[in-house]
């Protein structure tokens, strides 16, 4: 069926058809094996090509030389051994209708001396890269010959393995360390002009040529502007631009604007919620107008009214939605059969690349089944009969469940006590900047109401409620209340994270915020309170503050309260308070000892996750057939909740969320997803 639709146009790229304009760009989700692309990291790619992408590039930076250890579980591509797991890759994908390249790249000081086999980290200066803390060594002629003939071996060994094309990673590695005055401390001829810095890039280029011949594709993932002080500006990128395009060794130029050698750089070239949409785009164009050369781009194409206007208004050739897709892989199956209504979206949170750079596995906010293909569905199928489940709650470990009962063909019916759904997710999306956040609770509404699932809101549902429903199963997704009694004395005097962002609570004018959780609601209130005039401390007895908002996450709000009257204190606890006059006196300590500190402030907001509210699940406990048990062997293998069969009573139990502990939404939507498709 032929289509109007710009997206679903397909385009030719040297002798390669792509079947519409959607792509994956190049990311690591660090789910490699011994750094190779096993089982977990085919079954991820297969899944969005099983989903219609055009082409899936795999692999953020897999690593072409020994000096270039991973710093996120990267694909080893220096290993003879990569090439039948790539094979295996590209056969999975192909047999689906997808294309699949790579990225390959030395890393150059964007990484760790420490890791791997502890080689020296090498880049064309000494200048110390923020990010990975590594000082490295300044390059020698044998150093550059050496790292020429690693990228040759690595891109033979992805022709070997039957993959489309390459891609080259320039922006923040290696190559571009050379293109950089910022980086680039040697003489020529690898150092000085644009000549000489663009000299071992095009060194490279030329050893591929050589090796993989002139039909096999390559690219050039790279920053055509550093847009910081000293760096390559617009001008030099189009320069760079233009001289890859008379030079005829590339295929395709894939557009990046800005710097990752800082938290604050990176966040800046792949923007998160609450920052501006597809804000590269543009300059993509002018590139793509300047050269003429197949034009690729992503960062920040949430959704597809944005792919589709960088398509329909010529700015780029393929547009690159890859977060989108850790979040729906199935897009474009639902923008053909006309379901984009349909479409999970990416809401932002960037708990996907948060993850990774913190040293784990990418996983999406709120698809558990990404990254977990071989154990987690992401069509939910029919169960063999038909059950009534009853749950109470409908934060998102509530409505997940009721989605993923739904899916199963049960008659599904939720009892929530406010009068709408959302729970804390609700109270997170009051933060303008953290709006998109109630996306995930939308998207679960919609999808219920279409499954016929039963929604009783302004209901506190009793034990009696439950029991008229006469279920088969009882979950229970109460979520949790702010925890804060935590003082030695003086707990009345406090009041939580919670409070201040619902606004219940007014803010004070000098503010002790605690935060022992380190997850978002602290720095929420920190930018209210702050944002009302306050004077702000932000203290925690770890050794880093909101460890749990990672760090591209906490770009944001650093841009906003280090304007303000804001502080940051760390490995101090708070341990009691008391009246003083019309203030509070904090007494301070230190789990390190010897310290004993006093604060006078008018207001304390402590942050210290949720206590379960489970009262209801206690009083159903005894009732239940499997007395609230779970069989953790059957739940992580994938097999049926069975209960005990000498146990009474009437129905399964299980509660999931915080209704169990304080976690966070990722954990609560796992909960529920892994629990409720066997039922």
């Amino acid at each position: 069926m032929t289509s109007n639709d710009p997206l679903l146009q397909p385009y030719v790229l040297k002798h390669l058809t792509l079947r519409n304009r959607i792509m994956t760009t190049s990311h690591e989700p660090a789910y490699a094996e011994d750094g190779m692309p096993k089982q977990r990291y085919r079954a991820y790619h297969a899944a969005r090509a099983a989903g219609g992408i055009a082409l899936t590039m795999t692999a953020g930076s897999a690593s072409i030389s020994r000096d270039s250890p991973p710093v996120f579980n990267n694909i080893l591509a220096y290993k003879d051994e990569v090439v039948p797991w790539m094979r295996d890759l590209a056969d999975a994908c192909h047999e689906h209708g997808a294309a699949v390249m790579i990225q390959l790249s030395h890393l150059g000081r964007r990484t760790r001396w420490d890791k791997g086999d502890w080689m020296p980290v090498v880049s064309p200066s000494h200048r110390r890269e923020s990010a990975h803390r590594a000082f490295p060594k300044k390059m020698e002629d044998w150093d550059i010959d050496r790292i020429v003939g690693d990228f040759g071996d690595a891109a033979e060994r992805m022709k070997a393995a039957g993959l489309d094309g390459i891609e080259l990673e320039a922006y923040g590695h290696l190559l571009d360390q050379f293109w950089s005055p910022l980086t680039n401390a040697l003489d020529a001829p690898y150092g000085g002009t644009l000549d000489d810095r663009l000299r071992f890039s095009f060194d490279v280029l030329r050893e591929i040529r050589r090796r993989v011949g002139p039909d096999f594709i390559v690219g050039l993932r790279y920053t055509a502007d550093e847009a910081q002080p000293g760096g390559l500006d617009k001008a030099s990128g189009l320069e760079i631009s233009r001289r890859l395009k008379a030079s005829g060794l590339v295929d395709f130029l894939n557009i990046v604007r800005g710097h990752i050698d800082t938290d604050a750089g990176l966040t800046d070239v792949i923007p998160i919620q609450g920052m501006p949409s597809a804000p590269h785009l543009d300059f993509a164009g002018e590139i793509r107008a300047e050269t003429r050369l197949p034009t690729f781009h992503a960062a920040r194409i949430p959704d597809v009214p944005t792919a589709r206007h960088a398509i329909q208004a010529g700015k780029v050739d393929m547009i690159g939605m890859t977060r989108a897709h850790m979040a729906d892989p199935d897009i474009v199956r639902k923008i053909i059969a006309k379901r984009e209504a349909d479409i999970r979206p990416c809401v932002g949170a960037n708990y996907c690349l948060d993850r990774i750079y913190q040293g784990g596995a990418a996983h999406c906010v709120h698809n558990a089944a990404t990254g977990r293909e071989l154990t987690m569905p992401h069509h939910i199928a029919k169960a063999e009969a038909r059950r009534r489940i009853v749950i109470v709650g409908a934060g998102p470990a509530g409505l997940e469940a009721a989605r993923v009962a739904g899916e199963r063909g049960h008659a599904v019916t939720v009892f929530e006590a406010a009068s709408h759904p959302g729970g804390q997710i609700r109270l997170t999306a009051q933060s303008p900047r953290r709006r998109e956040m109630i996306g995930i609770i939308d998207w679960r509404m919609a999808r219920c109401e279409a499954l016929g699932v039963t929604l009783r809101f302004n209901t506190v549902a009793e034990a009696a409620d439950i029991l008229a429903e006469a279920p088969d199963v009882v979950i229970i997704a109460t979520g949790g209340l702010p925890q804060t009694q935590v003082l030695e004395r003086g707990n009345d005097l406090v009041v939580s994270a919670w409070d201040i962002i619902s606004g219940d609570v007014k803010p004070g004018s000098n503010v002790l915020i605690f935060d022992g959780a380190g997850d978002h609601a602290g720095l929420q209130a920190a930018e209210i309170v702050s944002g009302a005039g306050a004077k702000v401390e932000v203290m925690t007895p770890d050794r880093a503050f909101a460890p749990e908002v990672m760090a591209m996450n906490l770009v944001p709000y650093m841009r906003v309260l280090q304007q303000r009257d804001v502080t940051f204190t760390v490995t101090f606890t708070l341990e009691a308070a008391e009246r003083s006059g019309n203030g509070i006196l904090a007494r301070i300590g230190s789990e390190y000892g010897g310290i004993s500190k006093q604060r006078s402030v008018d207001q304390i907001v402590v942050n210290y996750g949720t206590i379960p509210l489970d009262e209801l699940y206690f009083e159903l406990k005894p009732l239940s057939r499997n007395l609230g048990a779970v069989n953790h062997d059957d739940l992580i293998e994938g097999r049926p909740q069975m209960g005990s069969p000498n146990a009474g009573g009437a129905f399964q139990l299980f509660r999931i969320g915080d209704a169990v502990a304080s976690r966070n939404t990722h954990a609560a939507i796992y909960d529920a997803l892994r629990l409720v498709k066997d039922l």
